[in-house]
């Protein structure tokens, strides 16, 4: 055995997946602050939350007090936007020691990042931004994610994309470029259905096609969420992932698809933009949850 395979071993080992505790085979939903009230008076019935990582990396306030109480009651998931996986230079140490921090307070069933960059020259930006897919920058992906998993301890789920141009330069297919990065560094896949569908629809794509060649068998979370409708400068339809509309009925139509190929999988409701109603967002992962009945 290699130094690539005591490293993935020694990942499955301790990582969820491995008699750790896992998500449950359940819909979940983001946990916002304005639902932080509802949520404990009520005690909805919900299979899990998710947070952002970033949201959280300070020693206290009130977001710590919230998510804890709510941390007793619930399975969760953080979700990390400010590695930048893709970005040239390696994941910021700091920031690895506040994410390392925050999952150790809070022992979560999983943790998922983006490939994607937001970071450059020692600039950080707003934003979820693509890269080239390349051999160089795969095999820069896979060093910042080697390290990731060693720093933390755990296994990490990588989110694909969405995409809105796509670069010239580049030489790899993107199901493949996952498929590669998740086979060489035994991360998992977060798949996004409506990342899928927005990306699909914009490179006029088939997206059972591009499922077909996406690792499946590594999905360890699944994502909907909404998006919003615009066009390009010549005119063509151009889908936005917003996350500030209900889920699109061909990205619930899509997910019912990738539940016929993989099973249930932990499903989240994504809601950043236009947060509404605790209530609304129940109804979507009771949505959910039938069509993972379904699948069961």
């Amino acid at each position: 055995m290699n130094r690539d395979d005591n490293f993935i071993a020694g990942l499955h080992r301790a990582t969820p997946g491995a008699g750790a505790p896992m998500l449950p085979l359940r819909a979940g939903i983001g946990l916002k602050p304005q639902h932080f009230r509802d949520i404990l008076h009520s005690l909805p019935e919900i299979g899990f939350f998710e947070v952002h990582a970033e949201n959280y990396m300070v020693a206290g306030g009130p977001f710590h007090h919230y998510l804890g109480r709510i941390r007793e009651h619930y399975p969760l998931s953080i979700h990390g936007v400010g590695l930048s996986i893709g970005a040239e230079a390696p994941p910021d140490e700091a920031h690895l020691d506040r994410l390392a921090a925050l999952l150790e307070r809070y022992a979560p069933q999983s943790f998922s990042e983006h490939l994607a960059w937001s970071t450059h020259d020692g600039r950080f930006f707003n934003d979820l931004l693509p890269l080239v897919y390349d051999r160089a920058s795969l095999q820069r992906v896979c060093t910042h994610i080697d390290r990731v998993q060693e720093r933390l301890g755990r296994r990490m789920l990588l989110e694909n994309p969405a995409s809105y141009l796509e670069f010239a330069a580049s030489s790899v297919d993107e199901a493949d470029f996952i498929s590669e990065v998740v086979q060489r560094t035994g991360c998992g896949l977060l798949l996004d259905v409506n990342n899928v569908y927005v990306s699909c629809v914009n490179h006029q794509r088939d997206a059972k096609a591009y499922l077909a060649r996406l690792p499946l068998a590594a999905t360890g979370e699944i994502h909907l969420a909404g998006f919003a409708r615009d066009t390009d400068e010549d005119g063509s339809s151009l889908l936005i992932d917003s996350h500030g509309s209900a889920v699109d009925a061909a990205v619930w139509a899509l997910y019912a698809d990738v539940l016929d190929m993989i099973g249930p999988q932990p499903t989240l409701i994504e809601r950043d933009n236009d947060v509404p109603a605790l209530a609304v967002l129940l109804d979507e992962a009771r949505q959910a949850e039938q069509l993972l009945q379904v699948a069961r």
